[in-house]
């Protein structure tokens, strides 16, 4: 690739990259990086395990760039790789455990203090949600996926991801309703859509 790589389309460098050009893949692995992560981290629910399962969907996604076809955004082909990769590493691992361990050595939280320890609330609100709550819920209501398309990412009904989705609102609800003060009040809505 020629020093003009900065100017290439989307769509060239997909190609580039798909015929295995490093550049290509490099300039497309730091453009998407970020969110690639973020979508990860969420399902993994644990930063060691959100690495190897975003390295393992980078894997995926630049092996099968060659059959990228462009009748979806390359972000939105790459954002379901990711999401599908996550979810089967996830259910290979045995994460229950761990986050039921991890959970019993947290220390409280002051709730009177800044937004980041809201964040820090919600994050640990969505680890306890079992599994299948928490996929919908991150699909849904942080990833904009609609029921149809979270019952094919993880091969359930549309009716069942609305239950779980229902579920999983309402569980996050009861576990940031016992958090005082502003704070927990705004996380208590911010799952009441």
């Amino acid at each position: 690739m020629t020093d003009a790589s900065a100017g290439q389309t989307e769509r060239q460098l997909i190609r580039l990259a798909a015929e295995g050009d490093a550049r290509a893949i490099r300039m497309l692995y730091e453009r998407y990086a970020p969110r690639v992560y973020a979508v990860v981290r969420r399902i993994a629910a644990d930063d060691d395990l959100a690495q190897d399962y975003t390295q393992e969907a980078w894997i995926r996604a630049i092996r099968a760039l060659p059959t990228f076809r462009g009748d979806a955004r390359f972000s939105t082909w790459l954002h379901r790789i990711a999401v599908n990769a996550a979810l089967q590493s996830l259910r290979k691992a045995d994460t229950r455990s761990k986050r039921e361990e991890d959970e019993a050595a947290d220390v409280p939280i002051d709730p009177w203090n800044t937004d980041s320890l809201l964040q820090k609330r919600l994050e640990q609100a969505l680890d306890t949600l079992p599994e299948g709550m928490r996929e919908v819920l991150i699909l849904h209501d942080v990833e904009g996926y609609t029921h149809d398309e979270i019952g094919d990412v993880l091969g359930v009904t549309s009716g069942t991801s609305k239950s779980q989705l229902f579920k999983a609102r309402a569980k996050m609800r009861a576990l940031l309703s016992g958090v005082a003060g502003t704070a927990g009040e705004q996380g208590a809505e911010a799952w009441s859509i």
